[in-house]
């Protein structure tokens, strides 16, 4: 997944949903659940962290790309996102000009974030 990160949401209970719904294809759920925050990644390892905090000013767009175990679980994301109501950025291809094998996925969540899912080891088929 990721170390850890934390993004500010709006509306705390529609972002769990979204990404309960996003983040199940890659093998991630909620590890911890607080009442204004809750940690997302593998048990033990709370690494992607939603909060609410009324008196935390709207922040602006943050970046978020999540390890994928293959070229099935980002379009898996993908989907799942689309189907959240995530905006789309960039639908799941290969990005050569990021590295070789890197292929990704890119949406806009409900606090208007861009978060993708990304594998490394593509090979485009022969």
């Amino acid at each position: 997944m990721i170390d850890h990160l934390g993004i500010n949401c709006a509306d705390l209970a529609a972002s769990k949903s979204f990404y309960d719904q996003v983040l199940a294809p890659l093998g991630y759920g909620r590890v911890l659940d607080y009442d204004v925050a809750v940690g997302y990644g593998v048990e033990g390892d709370p690494a992607f962290w939603l909060s609410s905090y009324a008196d935390m000013p709207a922040q602006r767009e943050v970046h978020v790309a999540f390890k994928a175990a293959d070229v099935a679980a980002v379009q898996a994301f993908f989907e799942a996102a689309v189907a959240a109501g995530a905006e789309v950025l960039h639908e799941p291809r290969p990005f050569p000009e990021y590295h070789p094998g890197y292929y990704g996925a890119f949406v806009r969540d409900l606090d208007g974030n861009n978060i993708e899912a990304v594998f490394h080891a593509y090979s485009a088929p022969a």
